[in-house]
């Protein structure tokens, strides 16, 4: 695993230890940033169930302006916080501890994001409920990029039909499925 491209290109990173983190496979990230490469530069991004946070670092030296990554495994933080360094991005991270949905809630009205990275477990309905929270708490951008790596194809149709969420793409790499949206907001 490694950063593709940009300030920090080359650069190896580490993964968290065991099985409980599924790191990006590097054909599926060099995928995604392939659909999102003009949207990056300046942007506040959002790696959400972060693992190693080579999603958000690679936007970082691609040159997204700052980065939050949020887990809930001390061990993962404490990889991220390795890799920022490795990588000499870390003044332009912020590296937050804890469960998901409470450090969502912490964050409504402090900041918005432009791309949000959602690589949660895969089988637990942890992408729609991000995406619930990053609505409810008013979290994003109008227009902003949303990446969701999961396992199964496509979204609930729900997220869709109320017309906040623009399904731009989904693509399938072996198991994996990315879905990549479009925030509309309407009224904010």
């Amino acid at each position: 695993m490694r950063i593709i491209t940009g300030k920090a290109r080359g650069t190896r990173l580490l993964a968290p230890a065991g099985e409980r983190t599924r790191p990006t496979a590097e054909r599926v990230k060099e995928a995604v940033f392939s659909m999102i490469q003009f949207d990056i530069e300046g942007r506040e991004v959002l790696d959400l169930f972060a693992g190693s946070g080579q999603m958000g670092l690679e936007a970082l030296s691609r040159g997204a302006a700052h980065a939050t990554f949020v887990d809930h495994s001390a061990d993962a933080v404490a990889v991220i916080r390795k890799n920022a360094q490795k990588t000499r991005l870390l003044e332009n991270c912020t590296i937050l501890a804890g469960d998901f949905a409470e450090i969502l809630g912490r964050l409504a009205g402090r900041v918005r994001f432009d791309i949000v990275f959602v690589d949660p477990p895969y089988g637990q309905g942890l992408v729609a409920k991000s995406l619930e929270l990053l609505d409810k708490y008013r979290l994003l951008n109008p227009g902003a990029l949303i990446v969701c790596e999961g396992g199964e194809y496509g979204l609930p149709g729900g997220l869709l039909a109320g017309n906040r969420y623009e399904g731009i793409t989904t693509r399938k790499y072996g198991v994996t499925y990315i879905n990549l949206l479009r925030f509309g907001g309407g009224e904010v």
